[in-house]
């Protein structure tokens, strides 16, 4: 699918937008849906069928979303880790069954603590003794207010109840039992989609940067899972910034879909001095240069640019890479 025209950029936009604010008050106030599990559910085909419309404008849409939203970031957050999720679960060869119980434990993990999570990231004081107490509760909270609300999944439950414990046994991620497997999984995914995203006490990081802290953390199977999530969706994922070698600064467009993950198709968005291209520019790095040079954090990029046109020419990407 190729994004034509400015209408057709908005109104894609719009239904990421629209999903975004679903889950919004499904997790903000859960007592007030009527069969919850399987609204939950629903939101899960639909952004399934968005992703199906074309992934890499999904995530550059999505991408774009968890760093600019105005719905709140529990929403946001639920969002982009139901995504990567999903994604890390076709990589690994997830059984459909966990693959469907880690989603939705991604879409709902935090929905003991959803105001708390909005006011944390417009936060600048330290954590107060009650949040932190919240904080460390919410899981188990969580995992009991799915149940009186009438989900029935027991893996879903358990791994909620449980997604921020960490599994010291040193065994091959495919050898887990479920739960810790599914809890391996969305802890690390969790933590990236937290380090990527802004919030009022500091600036989101570059996605490379905050690959790299999982990979490199010492807990057990975040190096798994961190590949897997590279695989995924590319070291820069579409709809983050990037830096050429020139100094010239480029929007990834689309994944390499080739070995090189490392080296997405990208837009050039501006010249070597920061000023904005009348029109940007399709590049690959993979087919000679200007290399990239760095991972940008979002919050470093202050110029705007026209995203449909970007996107047009991510479509032109797609088309060079299925010839």
């Amino acid at each position: 699918m190729s994004v034509q025209d400015q209408t057709e950029y908005e109104d894609l936009l719009g239904l990421w937008s629209d999903l975004e604010a679903g889950l919004g008050i499904l997790l903000g106030s859960p007592a007030s849906i009527q069969e919850f599990e399987q609204r939950v559910w629903q939101y899960d085909r639909w952004m399934q069928t968005l992703l199906e419309r074309d992934a890499d404008v999904g995530l550059y849409l999505l991408f774009q979303l968890a760093t600019n939203s105005s719905v709140g970031y529990s929403a946001s957050h639920a969002l982009i880790c139901s995504v990567l999720c999903h994604l890390i679960a076709g990589e690994l060869k997830l059984a459909m069954p966990e693959r469907n119980s880690l989603v939705h434990a991604a879409m709902t993990m935090n929905i003991a603590m959803t105001a708390l999570q909005d006011e944390l990231a417009l936060q600048t004081d330290p954590l107060t003794p009650e949040q932190q107490d919240a904080i460390r509760a919410h899981g188990a909270k969580a995992s009991l207010m799915l149940a009186n609300l009438g989900v029935t999944d027991e893996l879903w439950l358990e791994v909620v109840s449980s997604h921020h414990d960490e599994n010291p046994e040193k065994v091959d991620l495919r050898l887990l039992p479920p739960r810790k497997r599914l809890v391996s999984i969305l802890r690390a995914v969790d933590r990236y989609a937290a380090m990527i995203s802004p919030r009022k006490s500091r600036e989101g990081r570059s996605t490379t940067e905050s690959v790299r802290s999982i990979m490199s953390s010492a807990a057990p199977y975040n190096d798994a899972v961190g590949h897997a999530l590279v695989r995924a969706v590319g070291l820069c994922p579409p709809g983050t910034y990037v830096r050429l070698e020139d100094n010239s600064i480029a929007v990834v467009v689309r994944r390499n879909h080739s070995n090189k993950t490392n080296l997405p198709h990208v837009a050039i968005v501006t010249d070597a001095a920061g000023a904005v291209l009348p029109r940007p520019r399709l590049h690959c790095p993979a087919n000679g240069r200007p290399s990239l040079k760095a991972a940008l954090a979002s919050a470093l990029v202050r110029q705007r640019f026209n995203h449909h046109l970007v996107l047009q020419l991510g479509a032109q990407a797609a088309l060079a890479q299925s010839a």
